[in-house]
């Protein structure tokens, strides 16, 4: 049972290299009456429903992914921002300065701050770090080219996988008329 099902595994699907995250690609059934010669169409249209089932998993999966990452980036990008124009005060003045900040949402406040060489980041979880400006700066571009990168590839993979939910719908629509039209003419035979 587990040789015939691999078997079957292997007309329907292949398993790619190109993809880092091994998504398997949908083969398109060009002949689906010589595929069900040796198997019923209800048996390939199982199957093709299983992958289907999986490749929708793995789609929500890379939504949330990707939908996580989108509210990130504008947070490592404002932290960027100030980082750098702490660095740029240093430089400059070494007097204190006046600052307006988002204390929570919707409340602001004003501190007076003089120019430090450290800057204290969120790093999640409750945990803040306090680093020099120059490592704080090197990480937060770090982290958004990271997030860059990543969100590019989750976009390439969503996309990779769209064309794999089409085609797996495609051959299951196509496997599963076939089976009706057995079912028809198997029918008419008998009636006959």
């Amino acid at each position: 049972m587990a040789e015939a099902t691999a078997k079957l595994d292997a007309l329907l699907f292949r398993k790619t290299e190109g993809n880092k995250r091994g998504i398997p690609e949908a083969i398109f059934i060009e002949n689906v009456e010589e595929m069900c010669k040796e198997r019923e169409p209800t048996e390939i249209v199982g199957r093709l429903q299983d992958l289907h089932s999986k490749y929708q998993y793995m789609q929500s999966s890379l939504t949330a992914q990707r939908s996580s990452l989108k509210s990130k980036l504008p947070d490592i990008v404002s932290a960027l921002e100030v980082v750098t124009h702490l660095a740029e005060r240093k430089e400059k003045e070494a007097d204190a300065a006046e600052y307006t900040y988002q204390l929570a949402e919707n409340i602001w406040s004003k501190a007076s701050a003089a120019p430090s060489g450290n800057v204290c980041l969120w790093l999640g979880a409750n945990c803040m770090l306090e680093y020099t400006l120059e490592e704080a700066l090197e990480l937060l571009r770090t982290n958004e080219t990271n997030a860059r990168t990543t969100l590019k590839s989750l976009e390439e993979d969503s996309a990779f996988l769209r064309d794999q939910i089409t085609t797996t719908e495609v051959n299951i629509a196509r496997t599963h008329n076939y089976g009706v039209r057995l079912r028809q003419l198997a029918k008419a035979k008998a009636s006959s």
